[in-house]
């Protein structure tokens, strides 16, 4: 089938060995690739249950999809695949940049990594092979000198690489994969699974080129999507301010998460808005290749103590972490912490979640340290300790559920089986509480996006009847995304037919709008099957109780226990599983 290679490197880090696999084309036929390849391999690796995520023959699985490689906009992104050592299940994330397309030109669909070397080591993987270099004087160093390193190691001029920080050599379980400096792998701790195999990075590079099914289909989807494009209002938002647009509509509509979780807007909000950061620092849009988005903002500090720093930021889910939740009202810290936690190879949503929750602590008097709302330089004091396991970091360093447990404060704990939500409150957007309840990697906003349904009238935020229902449908469409992979920004753009034209130019099948969301629904099912190994029930599918139990705003409601068993059952009867959420067999795959 064109847009698959067919075959994935499969590489044993205990013994530095590697061997060329066949990848089944009914698997492709039937889940895609990236995602699709991902789960796939995941269960296929895997026991039941599945062994501990620091465990070596727990597999690290990097994937792309069938347009990656080909001119198509928004195809250049990577999916990385594992148990989760956050929230012990399903672990996915995605990232952009050049890399992506360094992966596709090594002549293979996916990189499986198994066992554990026995000192620390980097890859480099092309479509001749994969060579083990030593990497003993790269451990201990930040991600942008490393990669740096790497990649002048090698020597190949073209080159791209993945790479872990401190963070992720210590194996702090929420520990990213970055790539070119400022791209990042970031959620669910992906990270400390390549710490915990000596692994430093990968360096990619390869001459193999894929050749589409229907060049000449995908040439006029390519022009169909620019002229789509133009004058779009979102796009153009995309284009000027990035996702820091959301600050503002968040705050005015009462669902900006605030003080960890208590309340929906903060104080001088403006101040750290897309329009603030244009007001207190100098932006230059950068984008991804064969992307007209150009969402990405090199953002520089223009005064203050961190006058001149500059990076690919802040998104708006790292403003929500450190701004809101922990009310620092000032750009410049927001940009400093967020440095700080790439050079380290931290998530910042994590680690703004856990550094509020900290300060949080130390306002209930729960833990002896003086912690306060609004002190960046005590927050970065925090992402260190972690970042080291020093002090109270060598218990922040295990996640949400762990450090909960151990202060009494688990009534208070915001998270879904694990991980922390995104920045869009549930208890005002009801749906994004079933995506947060119900997605495979917890609570996470991206596998559905069904906060832009709410924001732009497509369904009442406060609605429920009906809501189940286009949330699957949301599912659906985004899945294919992670199976392709695709941006998710060019969801508003891209329709279920240029989706078909878009598999149909690369791979040359030509599938009704019922066959996509039937390779959506076998992805979603084969994702479940793995979670339910991992010890997922239908207990497992709810929201904090301080959602219930608290309402942001004295007198108004939220949501209810009965609302969201509503849209949970209906959510399971659409996905054809019983009542305890378990799917279907899948026959003819395995």
């Amino acid at each position: 089938m064109k847009g698959f290679y067919q075959r994935y490197y499969e590489i044993n880090l205990t013994d530095k060995s590697f061997e060329i696999r066949a990848l089944p084309e009914r698997v492709t036929e039937r889940l895609l690739g990236g995602k699709g390849i991902g789960t796939y391999l995941l269960l296929k690796e895997t026991e039941d249950p599945p062994v501990d995520a620091f465990n070596p023959r727990n597999p690290v699985i990097f994937a792309i999809g069938p347009v990656t490689g080909l001119r198509i906009h928004g195809s250049s992104r990577y999916g990385v695949y594992t148990r989760s050592p956050q929230t012990g299940i399903y672990s996915e994330s995605y990232s952009g940049g050049k890399v992506a397309l360094n992966m596709a030109a090594c002549g293979v669909d996916a990189f499986l990594l198994k066992g554990k070397a026995p000192n620390p080591v980097f890859l480099e993987i092309s479509d001749r092979g994969v060579t083990f270099h030593d990497a003993g004087t790269l451990w201990g160093r930040e991600i942008y000198e490393a990669e740096e390193e790497m990649l002048r190691r090698v020597g190949a001029s073209s080159a791209g690489a993945v790479i872990i920080g401190p963070a992720g050599e210590n194996r702090i379980r929420f520990s990213t994969i970055a790539s070119g400096k400022w791209r990042s792998a970031g959620r669910t701790g992906v990270g400390a699974v390549l710490g915990s195999k000596n692994v430093k990075g990968i360096v990619f590079h390869g001459s193999a080129r894929k050749t589409p099914a229907d060049a000449d289909l995908l040439k006029r989807l390519w022009h169909r999507l620019l002229g789509k494009a133009k004058d779009n209002p979102l796009v153009k938002a995309y284009q000027t301010m990035g996702t820091p647009m959301l600050v503002g509509m968040m705050n005015t509509i009462g669902g900006f998460p605030t003080r960890y979780w208590s309340q929906g807007s903060l104080p001088g909000w403006e101040k750290i808005s897309a329009e603030g950061i244009q007001e207190f620092c100098t932006t230059k849009s950068h984008a991804c290749p064969y992307c007209f988005m150009a969402c990405g903002k090199l953002t520089t500090v223009n005064d203050g103590p961190h006058k001149g720093l500059t990076i690919l930021g802040p998104e708006y889910e790292t403003i929500y972490a450190f701004g809101g939740l922990c009310m620092i009202d000032n750009i410049g810290d927001i940009i400093y912490l967020n440095d700080l936690c790439d050079r380290l190879g931290i998530d910042t949503v994590t680690a703004g979640n856990l550094a509020a929750f900290t300060i949080e602590a130390s306002q209930r008097g729960a833990i002896p340290e003086t912690y306060h709302y609004g002190n960046a330089r005590e927050v970065a004091e925090i992402i260190e300790k972690i970042a080291r396991r020093e002090g109270i970091g060598a218990l922040l360093a295990e996640g949400i559920r762990t450090v909960s447990e151990a202060w009494g404060l688990q009534d208070i704990a915001v998270h879904v089986k694990g991980l922390e939500p995104a920045g869009y409150e549930p208890r005002v957007l009801k749906g994004m509480g079933l995506a947060y309840a119900t997605s495979d990697r917890g609570a996470c906003h991206m596998r559905s996006s069904f906060y832009q349904a709410e924001l732009t009238g497509k369904i009442a935020p406060d609605a429920v009847e009906g809501k189940a229902k286009l949330f699957v449908e949301y599912e659906d469409f985004l899945t294919l995304f992670d199976t392709l992979i695709l941006c998710r920004f060019y969801k508003d753009l891209l329709s279920w037919d240029d989706l078909r034209d878009m598999i149909h130019g690369a791979t040359g099948r030509d599938l009704s709008k019922l066959a996509l969301r039937q390779i959506a629904t076998a992805v979603t099912d084969a994702t479940r099957f793995f979670n339910i190994r991992c010890g997922v029930t239908r207990e497992s599918d709810k929201l904090p109780k301080r959602f219930y139990r608290e309402s942001l705003k004295k007198g108004e409601g939220g949501l209810t226990p009965e609302e969201m068993e509503k849209m949970l059952r209906e959510y399971y009867q659409l996905r054809g599983w019983d009542e305890e959420g378990v799917p279907p067999p899948m026959d003819g795959i395995f």
